[in-house]
């Protein structure tokens, strides 16, 4: 009972096996993960089997403006993250409290702001990546009410981020579980029994949300041991806020540019149909789940080794980058092999539609490769941001997405026109997809090789 009991608690990976902390932390992270990708899998599960794949189109057509409109809560968190690791792993009690205290306040105007701003131009973003006329009311319903409630959405991720920031996997995993499972039982409600169709699913989630970022901050405020809030720190700290920006401000931008591309590339998805835009949600959302275990070990390893800068330990980082690598490269390669047996019974959760089976089940296995390919990526990305490099990471994303991504899309899209696919052959974009997953190994191993992360290792040391 107390080995179980010490996989489920607040982990401080300063001390003990690397491989051992690394996989009691990631567990309940992935657990955690996966319940997150319930949101939305759901609404694409229940939309599609009681609304129909219209209905489940205008879901997943939504997806990258919402990406593209979160960046700030993607800043915020990244940075939260790194800043509340290296100051618990330095125990540094005072800090600790300012920096969670400006990250609330942060979190709270960019709520408001994305509140304005993603109402107002959900519309006109809709036309400019041309969506399906047959879906475009539904997907700006569900924009609407996604962005009138974000502030639910924004802190549950800003907070489950500072949680495990200090170790703590668990709590947001048990939030997240609760939340979850709601969310589920009101889709069900909302558009099973009331026929609220996509709105249904959007306020289900945005209840589901609100409930899981109130227990994580209930939870923060009881951590007096490892910090004391007071009210003197919620206010904006010009040097934590600075501190935040420099860590976080290079996650957003890599974040709005993957938006951007995706927005261009699912203009691109869109040329090709209601049916297509369909097939690529029910990837999207497989997807969502295959990279769960990609996202947890790289998110293990940023507090890894955030926590083991904060304490002066970088022979620990470098033994905890070769026992994670191991780790993740072995968990992806399962996923792989269970994606090319199993994805025709995967893509039937989504649809009943056989012939929309059998091309998500094709484009599934056209990507499949790649997810080994991100899961290095993934670790040493997050070795590179624990330490407080994550400029690097971002310039890379840039490269892979700008250069790689949306070329390639479009190219192979020209390429492969015929009287069968006048806008060109639908898997031009799961291919370029792939190409841009390879490059960007390829290139963060070049990258964690040269060693910049090291110098800002030792950077952080001399100034604690």
């Amino acid at each position: 009972m107390s080995k179980l009991s010490n996989l489920f608690a607040a982990q401080d990976m300063t001390e003990g096996t690397p491989w051992k902390k690394i996989v009691a932390f990631a567990i309940p992270l992935l657990i955690g993960n996966i319940a997150q990708q319930l949101y939305n899998t759901a609404d694409s599960v229940i939309v599609g089997k009681y609304v129909g794949d219209l209905a489940l189109a205008a879901v997943g057509g939504c997806g990258p403006l919402i990406n593209l409109l979160i960046v700030l809560f993607v800043g915020i968190s990244t940075g939260a993250g790194i800043m509340v690791a290296q100051y618990f792993g330095a125990r540094r009690k005072e800090d600790l409290s300012g920096a969670v205290g400006t990250c609330m306040v942060l979190t709270l105007i960019a709520s408001l702001f994305m509140m304005v701003v993603g109402t107002a131009i959900s519309e006109p973003m809709l036309r400019l990546v041309d969506t399906p006329a047959e879906t475009f009311d539904m997907c700006l319903s569900y924009l609407r009410i996604y962005f009138l409630s974000i502030a639910g959405m924004g802190f549950y991720n800003i907070l489950a981020g500072i949680l495990r920031g200090m170790g703590d996997s668990i709590s947001a995993l048990k939030y997240l579980i609760v939340a979850a499972l709601l969310n589920v039982a009101l889709d069900l409600v909302f558009v099973a029994n009331f026929g609220l169709g996509v709105q249904g699913v959007a306020i289900a989630t945005a209840i589901a949300q609100i409930i899981s970022a109130c227990l994580s901050a209930r939870k923060l405020f009881s951590m007096r041991d490892v910090m004391h809030l007071e009210k003197r720190h919620f206010k904006v700290n010009k040097t934590y806020a600075m501190q935040l920006v420099r860590l976080g401000l290079p996650s957003g931008l890599a974040q709005a540019v993957m938006s951007c591309s995706a927005l261009v590339v699912q203009s691109l998805t869109n040329s090709f149909g209601a049916t297509f835009v369909a097939c690529n949600t029910i990837v999207m959302r497989v997807d969502g789940f295959v990279m769960m275990p990609n996202f947890s070990f790289g998110n293990a390893m940023t507090t890894y080794t955030g926590q083991n800068i904060g304490a002066g330990r970088v022979d620990r980082v470098e033994q905890g980058v070769k026992d994670g690598l191991k780790l993740i490269i072995g968990t992806a390669t399962v996923i792989v092999l269970c994606i090319v047996l199993f994805g025709p019974i995967l893509m039937g959760f989504f649809t009943n539609t056989q012939s929309l089976i059998d091309m998500s089940t094709k484009m599934m296995r056209i990507v499949a490769p790649g997810y080994i390919a991100f899961a290095i990526t993934q670790s040493l990305s997050g070795v590179m941001r624990g330490a407080g490099d994550t400029t690097t990471p971002m310039w890379i994303s840039f490269f892979t997405t700008i250069a790689v991504r949306v070329p390639m899309a479009y190219l192979f899209a020209y390429l492969s026109r015929s009287a069968e696919h006048p806008n060109g052959n639908p898997i031009s974009v799961f291919a370029s997809l792939l190409c841009s997953w390879v490059i960007g190994c390829v290139i963060n191993i070049i990258a964690y090789r040269r060693g910049k992360w090291r110098t800002k290792a030792q950077t952080k040391r001399e100034n604690a």
